[in-house]
């Protein structure tokens, strides 16, 4: 196997630097956010923002990496293989009884000695590889069903399987729509798509309506005041933030539902303690950033030599931003209530190595345009 350095053009420096803003907007709203429970828990205020910013040293060590490495290398047929079977066996193991560690129900974890790693978070970039790979190799058969598609459906149906038995409908449902709208942007036929997802909605539904806490979810996110100290907490706690932070915010450090009152609050919600101390200014900055990574990063696809470099930029960017984009829309209300992280900014090791290690990618693709 070859690793070949890229010498060719600059990276997207206006990309990097908003990379590098979301990491340092994390380590600061994780100190900020988890100081008051890291000091009951830990006796120490800083535990998970240190961490936090260790993991953020590690991801851009990676993303240093990624970035030189030549990104074709990821189009080997044998490299793919490799990583898609690492990836799932990875996620698999998660089920086994004694590896897996189990977490607030749901076994998504693994632990190597003081480290815990989240296979998932491996699974959906090592799909988008996958799928880039597939797709620019099938070209025009793409729209063909059973040669073209239907090796991408069994692929990303075994995954999504996997996470389903963890249990972790978040990660089921992202893997379905990154693969649903790759496909679609590389060319497959809209009504086979169509005929996917139609016969896909039983399944949803059965997941959904038969699996009693995602019901109160359901309930939950259409009157969350129905059950305020039950399945409406989690998200009436977090429009009190948004609501007491008001346009420019309590302060950074002075918010209140931070205190033992929002639940997750340095992790899944962190974005609602961003609008409670930042206000309205500090909530749309982030998101402006998430939606500039947007722009560059489609435009890097777009300008692209190569069609598998097109299918792996887009993979990246859609995967990064459709996750920071359902994370907003929960913690704002938009969405029922459902355990995906903020890319970049929540607090969590994997995500912000493998995220970062992604982007590294991205960036590099991005000297070719």
């Amino acid at each position: 196997m070859r690793i070949e350095m890229t010498q060719q053009g600059h990276y997207d420096s206006s990309l990097f630097a908003a990379i590098l803003a979301l990491i340092i907007i994390s380590v600061v709203m994780v100190y900020s956010s988890s100081s008051v429970v890291a000091l009951t828990s830990y006796d120490d205020a800083a535990y998970f923002a240190r961490r936090q910013l260790i993991w953020a040293v590690a991801g851009l060590l990676v993303m240093a990496v990624t970035m030189r490495m030549d990104h074709r290398l990821l189009g080997e047929q044998r490299v793919v293989m490799a990583i898609l079977l690492v990836s799932l066996l990875l996620l698999a193991a998660t089920l086994v009884p004694g590896v897996g560690r189990t977490v607030n129900g749901s076994r998504r974890w693994l632990r190597f000695g003081m480290l815990s790693f989240q296979p998932s978070e491996l699974a959906k970039v090592a799909l988008v590889i996958y799928l880039s790979y597939s797709i620019a190799r099938k070209g025009e058969r793409i729209r063909d069903f059973m040669n073209g598609i239907m090796p991408a459906y069994v692929v990303a149906g075994v995954f999504m399987a996997t996470a389903a038995l963890q249990p972790d409908f978040g990660t089921t449902m992202t893997i379905a729509l990154v693969a649903g709208i790759m496909l679609f942007a590389g060319g497959a036929n809209v009504l086979h798509l169509g005929a996917t997802v139609l016969a896909g909605l039983p399944f949803i539904y059965i997941a959904v309506y038969h699996t009693a806490y995602r019901t109160r979810r359901i309930f939950a996110f259409l009157d969350p005041w129905a059950d305020p100290h039950g399945s409406g907490h989690q998200i009436i706690q977090s429009f009190l933030a948004f609501g007491s932070g008001g346009i420019f915010g309590r302060g950074l450090g002075e918010g209140r539902q931070k205190l033992l009152f929002l639940p997750e609050r340095h992790s899944d919600f962190i974005y609602a303690v961003i609008g409670e101390e930042l206000g309205l200014i500090g909530a749309l900055a982030v998101l402006a950033l998430f939606l500039f990574l947007l722009w560059r990063g489609v435009r890097i696809a777009l300008s692209a030599n190569e069609r598998f470099s097109r299918l792996l930029a887009f993979g990246i960017t859609l995967l990064v931003c459709l996750q920071a984009l359902i994370n907003m829309a929960v913690v704002t209300g938009l969405f029922p209530t459902k355990g995906i992280a903020l890319p970049l900014v929540s607090y969590g090791g994997s995500s912000m190595v493998i995220t970062l290690g992604a982007l590294g990618v991205l960036l590099n693709i991005s000297r070719e345009t």
